[in-house]
């Protein structure tokens, strides 16, 4: 995740990077940006709760510090297998490090475009026994942020290992015990690390860019009959913004809670308003962001799905990038995002 943080201070190789904009899965931070706190939203004084922290599978963030994180790293006893899009996280590192000193099979993936934020966890992994490998040219980003403990769970997350902003952005991260996903999981990863290529298996309900995303996004959305509530930190498809806006006028109640920093997606906003979907947004370069990426359909009825992943509404990260998500009916997962998104939306600017 970057935030686009100080512009007057921003450097020219910052504007630089915000060319890439267009085709990243997060925001730009320019360096020696602020670190996350103060302020949260674009209402004084609003701050990230902590709220409910964990339900079943699913961990909310912030409020959990990634302590399940750090604590399934620890008690690994036989691999560890990484994909991440940014990774800044010194306990992470440090933990991965004791696990590959007590003798577990660590490997990791970071994204190659992300450099500047990866190199210093790239070299510390090299040093410390850790078989860590750039990702594969073939995608635009390795936007994925996953974790694979044993080979029997998984943590499939909205949030990278970048701890300055662990205070202040609202993610999830589900723990993922399926054979089958696993499996799946693991399969693409050593595809991945070798950098060869791999059509990802979908196990029992997974969701991987760039192969599948945007048409099982598009059938959650356009299946809902009651009720769809969306995170999403951009909104930038076309054909997902069109799904919403005729689920609305369907008559489906459609709840999107986002970001819009200095109004980047005031048009979309409007668009979608326009056709009665109700949007409430948080725009502070410093304080809580929403970062989570989700579609929670038809809650409370029997046939009440939500997809959590690291999948953004843009057209790379659907069919160009790396990702990965899933899609459960998992009550308490389902009821927890439901509770989080609610307080979330009340919190945030309501467009009018």
């Amino acid at each position: 995740m970057f935030r686009r943080n100080a512009r007057a201070a921003a450097s020219a190789a910052v504007c630089v990077a915000a060319v890439m904009l267009a085709v990243t899965g997060c925001k730009i931070d320019p360096p020696a940006a602020a670190q996350g706190g103060g302020e949260a939203g674009s209402a004084a004084g609003v701050t990230a709760d902590a709220g409910i922290t964990r339900s079943g599978p699913l961990v909310i963030e912030p409020g959990a510090s990634f302590s399940p994180v750090y604590s399934l790293i620890s008690g690994a006893r036989h691999s560890i297998d990484v994909t991440m899009y940014e990774f800044a996280d010194t306990t992470a590192e440090h933990d991965l490090a004791k696990a590959a000193k007590r003798g577990v099979h660590v490997q990791v993936i970071l994204d190659e475009k992300e450099k500047r934020v990866n190199s210093g966890a790239y070299s510390y992994f090299r040093n410390n026994g850790i078989k860590v490998v750039w990702s594969s040219s073939r995608f635009t980003y390795t936007h994925q942020k996953t974790l694979v403990i044993d080979g029997s769970q998984a943590v499939i997350m909205t949030a990278n290992l970048t701890s300055r902003y662990y205070s202040t952005s609202r993610d999830f991260l589900v723990i993922d015990a399926d054979h089958a996903d696993v499996t799946a999981i693991t399969a693409v990863f050593n595809a991945d690390f070798a950098h060869r290529a791999i059509t990802p298996g979908d196990g029992a309900d997974l969701v991987w860019s760039p192969t599948d995303s945007q048409d099982k996004l598009l059938g959650l959305i356009n299946g809902a009959t009651s009720s769809l509530r969306i995170y999403s930190e951009e909104m930038g498809d076309t054909t997902v913004e069109n799904a919403l806006i005729k689920a609305a006028k369907r008559g489906v109640d459609v709840q999107v809670c986002g970001e819009n920093e200095d109004g980047e997606y005031d048009s979309a906003f409007a668009k979608l308003a326009r056709a009665g979907v109700h949007i409430s947004y948080y725009k502070s370069s410093t304080g809580f962001y929403i970062h989570g990426k989700v579609i929670e359909a038809d809650y409370r009825t029997k046939h009440a799905k939500i997809f959590i992943g690291s999948e953004n509404f843009s057209s790379t990260s659907l069919n160009h990038n790396r990702e990965l998500g899933l899609i459960t009916s998992n009550s308490a997962v389902l009821s927890a995002i439901a509770s989080t998104f609610k307080a979330d939306f009340s919190n945030g600017t309501h467009w009018t």
